[in-house]
């Protein structure tokens, strides 16, 4: 049922299951012996294009001039269809985040149901021409259960969240989302493009901040008011979180990982307009 209801919303979008199981007893009886695996189910038919986003970004020394997948795949669908580099990938990311982005901003506003969507745990599905055409979220082990607004999910799934030790305050949630859909996500993929000279920034945060202010109007989703608003963003501290000491995966949500404020660029746009873009046609 619940899958049912996601898909009606976006048809595009769905979650990869992970439906099982299994480990090695360790002999001392600790909890985690080190060899345990999940069983990952594979959804995808083999004439599919599922790619991994943090793949699809990163450089390839098998690709002329060391291009990442996507600068090589927006600069094929530029050649094939006679647009500006520039124009194709400013679509292509405008696409990307009705089929990726607003479905888990979507489904943590209406079903209280957050989704550590950093780029590693993204797929973004391609059509045969390479345009975004849906999204999958994958590693069931990031689930956020909003304590206010995830009660609605118990009709589906008894007791959800609840046993996990997921159950939490919108604002831990908020936090923890706005750094993964928000910076790492939405904010990683414009520095991609932008780094390989795809697309101005400015133009591609115009766009993720027109799209974050719809959801938020149109769903109530005060998360991505934040992302567009809020003039700086909490952001995960990787280096602090392991000089600490922390585990993220021991203690409780709000305690494992260090997070620091950083700059927000997006509420910068409202007063500058965007700002005067430069040529990036190619």
């Amino acid at each position: 049922m619940a899958g049912a209801v996601l898909r009606a919303a976006h048809p595009g979008f769905d979650v990869v299951r992970d439906p099982a199981w299994i480990a090695v007893d360790a002999p001392d009886q600790q909890r985690h012996s080190g060899l345990e695996a999940v069983v990952r189910d594979n959804p995808f038919r083999g004439d599919e294009r599922a790619c991994c986003v943090a793949g699809l970004v990163a450089e390839r020394p098998d690709l002329p001039h060391g291009r990442s997948a996507l600068a090589a795949l927006v600069h094929g669908l530029a050649a094939r269809s006679g647009a500006t580099v520039n124009a194709v990938a400013q679509e292509w990311f405008a696409r990307y985040l009705e089929t990726v982005v607003v479905p888990v901003l979507w489904l943590y506003a209406t079903h209280g149901l957050g989704l550590e969507a950093h780029q590693q745990n993204t797929l973004v599905l391609l059509d045969d021409d390479g345009w975004p055409s849906g999204g999958r979220y994958r590693d069931n082990q990031g689930y956020y259960f909003s304590e206010t607004r995830s009660g609605g999910l118990s009709r589906w799934l008894p007791g959800a969240g609840q046993e996990l030790g997921t159950l939490c305050p919108d604002e831990v949630i908020d936090e923890r989302l706005g750094y993964y859909i928000g910076i790492n996500n939405v904010l990683g993929m414009v520095g991609a493009m932008g780094s390989e000279w795809l697309a101005d920034e400015r133009a591609l945060l115009c766009k993720a901040r027109t799209v974050l202010a719809r959801v938020a109007g149109e769903h109530g989703c005060a998360l991505a008011g934040m992302l567009v608003e809020s003039p700086s963003l909490r952001c995960k501290a990787n280096l602090l979180t392991r000089v600490d000491g922390l585990d993220e995966l021991v203690g409780p949500l709000d305690a494992q990982s260090v997070y620091v404020d950083i700059p927000n660029p997006l509420p910068e746009l409202a007063h500058a307009g965007g700002g005067t873009l430069r040529s990036v046609d190619q």
